[in-house]
């Protein structure tokens, strides 16, 4: 097996726009990118385009009746509101979702074909609040959630481990995995927060720790070692899945946690220890949240940094 780190993104991730002042832009991109060129850190990854997901592929986890509805509403110019200004459409949207989604895709050829270890998918819009048929909180399609079908459709992976550490509740992964037998979704997030959900059992394969507002590294950990390894361990994973948020930072306004960059390389490793475990290393981390661009681009770049090994 290739030992790489791949650095998965494409120029039309950035084109996808919703409005001037949203804190979702594609700033966010170019952060992580300038960073990585910063510290020189872009010359140890392998660098490859997302291709566009195939509607085959989109609709293993959406209903075709949204996948239409999103279609049918791209705007030639301006907006399209799904549920007000803060979700909405520009003429690049599709494009630009069909890219963030077959980055992940792109991602199980490569890993479970050998040609790499684990990737990094710099994309946008992010997914993990996407339903199979609702757009909320910035997200149309569910990348994680395409990606991990994919690998179970097409290299017959029959556990998942599908790891959202975003300071919001992936909803929209929980919505379309819950209680399905190949897939176990870890997650911490703020409580009460939006989405306002995480907080009841709905699935027993939902491994769900709300976190008051203002916690940080003590907190994590305990959830991390008390619920998300004994029972990720015991799954087995053949491949780990991260909805990689980092809006939990402490100088992050979207969200009230207190993480810093260390705490994202100290999860990673945990992460990359149950994957060398059990799943020769394979790991996917999609990009998730982030809006504080200095404090996500010190985050990312420091996650990619422990996912290639050189910290």
């Amino acid at each position: 097996m290739d030992g790489s780190t791949l650095y998965i993104t494409h120029p039309d991730c950035s084109l996808h726009n919703m409005r001037n002042w949203h804190p979702e832009s594609s700033k966010r991109l170019a952060a992580i990118h300038d960073r990585l060129c910063l510290t020189d850190l872009i010359w140890c990854l392998k660098e490859m385009n997302a291709p566009q997901a195939t509607e085959e592929d989109i609709l293993r986890c959406h209903q075709a009746d949204y996948v239409n509805f999103i279609r049918a509403n791209i705007p030639s110019e301006g907006y399209f509101n799904i549920d007000n200004e803060e979700t909405s459409l520009n003429p690049h949207t599709w494009t630009a979702a069909l890219r963030a989604a077959g980055a992940g895709i792109l991602a199980v050829d490569e890993l479970m074909q050998g040609r790499a270890k684990n990737a990094f998918c710099s994309v946008r819009p992010p997914g993990h609040h996407a339903e199979s048929n609702k757009s909320m909180g910035f997200c149309f399609i569910n990348n994680a959630a395409v990606a991990a079908r994919y690998a179970i459709d097409k290299y017959d992976v029959s556990r998942i481990a599908i790891v959202d550490f975003d300071v919001h509740h992936g909803n929209g992964t929980e919505q379309i995995f819950a209680n399905d037998p190949h897939v176990e979704m870890f997650s911490f997030f703020q409580h009460p927060f939006f989405p306002y959900s995480g907080a009841e059992e709905v699935a027993s394969n939902m491994h769900n720790v709300p976190l008051k507002a203002y916690s940080g590294r003590q907190e994590i950990e305990e959830a991390v070692k008390t619920v998300w390894l004994p029972m990720m361990n015991a799954f087995q994973p053949e491949l780990i899945v991260i909805c990689a948020g980092f809006d939990a930072h402490r100088d992050d306004d979207m969200g009230q946690m207190m993480l810093v960059e260390q705490d994202f390389v100290w999860l990673t490793k945990e992460l990359m220890a149950v994957a060398d475990r059990h799943c020769h290393g394979r790991i996917i981390s999609l990009l998730e949240g982030g809006y504080n661009l200095n404090a996500l681009a010190r985050s990312a770049v420091e996650h990619i940094r422990a996912l290639a090994g050189l910290c």
